[in-house]
């Protein structure tokens, strides 16, 4: 199916919820903190977030193939701009966190709705080009929101940061209303009962096709999510770094992924997909074993961690694409579900991860670092199950 060449760039700002929901007020934690007087329980409203995401990515699934695409992303759009705007007046910490969970369930519908679309307009290493596309678009966010963050609370307070996310909520909406064409014709549409939605998720969760890599991307996602809920806390806390110079770094990790997204739709036009999937895979264990091992010198400046973190997040740049292509390949009319399990999976993982960094806490880099090995030695795993005779 033809797509005009702008619908990447809508694709991948509706993508960019997730991202620049987290990003953004990362460097406001210990303004949140104390205006709650809740000393290191910022994590808590991550942890809410990526939960929130869990729980409505397996429910936008099924709407997106019964109703289309457009009716679930725009319905799903209105609801994050209302929680944003619900995070700006929250009283509390536990009423913020609240707000993030009501918002991450109507910004999964951006994440699982946009797959989706890739799905119903391509296959194979086309749809791996084309997702990559969209990081491109995505992986502005990471760079830009947390120095978008820095400048805001350098002249307004952390309650500004969520109301300028409520702006871009019903942004999206406006340009899911007026620009987002349906791909998903009502032939096509899937009419099932409760029955038939948790036989379509036993089938995907069955079948080694699509749980191997779409374990291999979110295991390896799950150490970005503990990278998130952990970092302000390593290089602004225990390092010293000010909330701007933490951006900047958190915007040279992200440029590393989204470059490496772009290396990657240029590499599949040249290598097969299976083998650049198993590239990123490796260089994503060798990057988190050199990251631990910086750890566990315990440097006196925190930008020794630098170099290793690039490197993993630049490997996740020829994982998370492929492997989530190669997930959504075989399951056809069950796109729409198949990526809400995949989202699912990965966020509960991203939930997971970033709870543990919170609990594992100690003032140093040890515990980011060893969540991120262990999320990149699952993913090693899940890659060779994947490539494993049936």
């Amino acid at each position: 199916m033809p797509f005009p060449v702008w619908l990447p760039v809508l694709l991948g700002a509706l993508t960019a919820v997730a991202p620049l929901s987290i990003d953004m007020y990362l460097p406001s934690f210990p303004a949140i903190e104390a205006a709650f007087n809740a000393p290191g329980q910022a994590p808590v409203t991550v942890a809410a977030f990526f939960a929130g995401l869990s729980v409505g990515q397996i429910m936008q699934g099924p709407l997106a193939d019964r109703l289309g695409r457009r009716k679930p992303i725009l319905w799903g759009m209105l609801l994050y701009a209302a929680a944003s705007a619900g995070c700006a007046l929250a009283p509390d910490l536990w009423s913020l966190a609240g707000f993030r969970a009501a918002a991450a369930l109507g910004g999964s519908a951006g994440m699982v709705v946009s797959r989706a679309v890739v799905r119903d307009l391509a296959t194979g290493t086309a749809a791996a080009r084309l997702m990559s596309r969209l990081m491109l678009v995505m992986g502005a966010a990471p760079i830009l929101a947390p120095s978008l963050g820095g400048v805001l609370l350098s002249i307004s307070s952390w309650r500004a940061l969520f109301w300028l996310l409520a702006g871009y909520g019903a942004l999206a909406a406006v340009a899911v209303w007026c620009f987002l064409p349906e791909t998903l014709p009502p032939e096509r549409r899937r009419i099932v009962g409760l029955r038939g939605i948790a036989r379509d998720y036993l089938t995907i969760a069955t079948d080694r096709r699509f749980l191997a890599p779409a374990l291999t991307s979110g295991a390896g996602m799950a150490g970005m999510f503990a990278y998130i809920a952990a970092s302000p806390a390593v290089f602004i806390d225990h390092y010293g770094m000010t909330p701007g110079i933490y951006a900047a770094m958190f915007g040279m990790n992200a440029a590393g992924f989204i470059g490496a997204t772009q290396i990657n739709a240029w590499l599949l036009a040249r290598y097969p997909l299976d083998r650049v999937l198993r590239w990123g895979v490796r260089g994503l264990g060798c990057a988190a074993l050199l990251l631990l091992v910086v750890a566990l010198l315990k440097p006196a400046n925190g930008w020794w961690l630098l170099p290793p973190l690039l490197l993993c997040m630049s490997s996740l740049g020829f994982t998370v694409p492929n492997a989530a292509v190669e997930a959504l390949h075989h399951q056809g009319a069950r796109a729409g579900s198949a990526s809400a399990f995949m989202g699912t999976q990965q966020f509960l993982l991203g939930a997971l991860s970033g709870g543990a960094a919170a609990v594992l806490a100690n003032g140093t880099a040890l515990p980011m670092a060893g969540l991120i090995l262990t999320g990149a030695m699952i993913s090693l795993l899940a890659e060779r199950w994947h490539r494993r005779p049936a």
